[in-house]
């Protein structure tokens, strides 16, 4: 057996110091320690078994938060610092508001390099391959799909007189639908398309 007689006389010497300073009865130092250490094992244990379980589906697999319309927002430039920077650099080259650039980046691919339309279009910029050549740039770089995107944007508003709803309609439907309507055509897709372009840009 452990001899516990040095302990009890040490306990009877807090107990009589204790006493002496009218101090508060307490436990010595380390007697409770394991038990206190069960109960925070114990806490955490639960918690992470609780956390875990809570970010499992049925099917094991964990669930993946659906972003915020605020986080949906500007995303092509706050979620890629590299295409942040190559938009505003084609912006500046063209003279064209990189805000603009941006929020035709926004809705045309969220920003997505690897986006392609059923049409054809590629790119950040979603340009059709004949289009890029126009521009003279390589749709399926980065790089050359953004400055592209930038050009062309940057010419549909010398066309339309600094015009930036006709210049975003012209750059969904094309310059000609916009000249022959006098303004955005009288197409869903083109009028939802210039509504959510000039919701992000203002």
């Amino acid at each position: 057996m452990i001899d516990l007689s040095g302990i009890q006389q040490i306990q009877a010497r807090i107990a009589e110091i204790e006493g002496e300073f009218n101090l508060k009865q307490q436990n010595l130092p380390g007697l409770d320690f394991a038990s206190k250490l069960q109960q925070e094992i114990d806490k955490n244990t639960a918690a992470a078994a609780s956390k875990a379980h809570a970010a499992q589906r049925v099917d094991g697999t964990k669930p993946v938060a659906s972003p915020t319309h605020a986080e949906k927002a500007g995303k092509a430039e706050l979620a890629n610092p590299d295409l942040a920077q190559m938009i505003h650099q084609a912006a500046q080259k063209y003279h064209v508001d990189p805000k603009l650039v941006s929020a035709v980046a926004e809705v045309e691919s969220g920003g997505h390099q690897d986006a392609v339309s059923p049409a054809g279009a590629v790119g950040v910029m979603q340009l059709m391959p004949e289009t890029a050549a126009g521009l003279g740039v390589d749709p399926y770089s980065a790089e050359g799909n953004v400055e592209g995107g930038a050009k062309y944007l940057s010419e549909l508003m010398n066309t339309f007189g600094g015009d930036v709803k006709k210049a975003v309609a012209a750059y969904n439907a094309g310059p000609n639908a916009v000249k022959a309507y006098g303004g955005v055509p009288p197409y869903a897709e083109t009028q939802d398309y210039v509504n959510r372009v000039l919701d992000i840009y203002r």
